[in-house]
């Protein structure tokens, strides 16, 4: 990917940040503080826009994951606020995931790809299907289901993608729980999204393999 074209799509996330919070806001109605919300969409937005461009710059399915990615902010967004994801949301993803990637396949004429994103999302949603359904989970079944739509463009790039992207998220997560509970800022009772650390884990997952 050219600079010039590498600068287009950092150009588009920090754009697609600006409207970040206020599709979030649908959800969760506007924060009593704005300005964190309003600063931080647009960076946070560009550097996964691209990190994306840069890990993924000759895929076909670049756009895809851009998609993807979109609307996972919002979802991010709406965790951290409210601890929920948004069926329609999660479905919105999913479509774009599946839609994308099957265009994709046609283009490339690769559709064993297809079939190992269908294979990723069928791992990716088993697995948290199990993790939830073990005594004491505080894993949702909206968590599940995100989880299985992340496992399409996982599963478009390799075994080992889906892989990280199902560990990752967990050890984010659990970092981050013994961190807030070392510092006294949660107790074992405290409930926390974690959706934020699915997502940030399946774009880790992306860079890195």
């Amino acid at each position: 990917m050219s600079a010039a074209a590498l600068l287009g799509v950092v150009v588009l996330g920090g754009l697609v940040g600006l409207v970040v919070p206020r599709v979030a806001w649908r959800f969760t109605g506007p924060p009593a503080r704005r300005g964190r919300w309003v600063r931080l969409g647009p960076v946070v937005a560009a550097v996964v826009f691209g990190g994306l461009a840069v890990s993924r710059a000759d895929d076909p399915a670049l756009p895809v994951f851009l998609a993807v990615a979109a609307v996972g902010l919002v979802l991010a967004g709406v965790d951290l606020v409210c601890l929920r994801l948004p069926d329609s949301l999660v479905l919105a993803a999913g479509v774009l995931a599946l839609a994308g990637l099957t265009v994709a396949a046609v283009l490339a004429d690769d559709p064993a790809r297809l079939l190992g994103a269908l294979a990723g999302a069928t791992v990716a949603g088993a697995a948290h299907v199990l993790l939830a359904l073990l005594p004491g989970s505080r894993l949702g079944f909206g968590d599940v289901k995100l989880a299985a739509v992340l496992g399409l463009p996982l599963g478009w790039l390799s075994r080992d993608a889906v892989l990280t992207g199902l560990l990752l998220p967990h050890l984010l997560h659990g970092a981050l729980v013994l961190t807030l509970l070392a510092t006294r800022r949660v107790d074992r009772k405290t409930l926390l999204p974690l959706g934020p650390a699915l997502l940030t884990g399946a774009w880790l997952a992306v860079l890195v393999t």
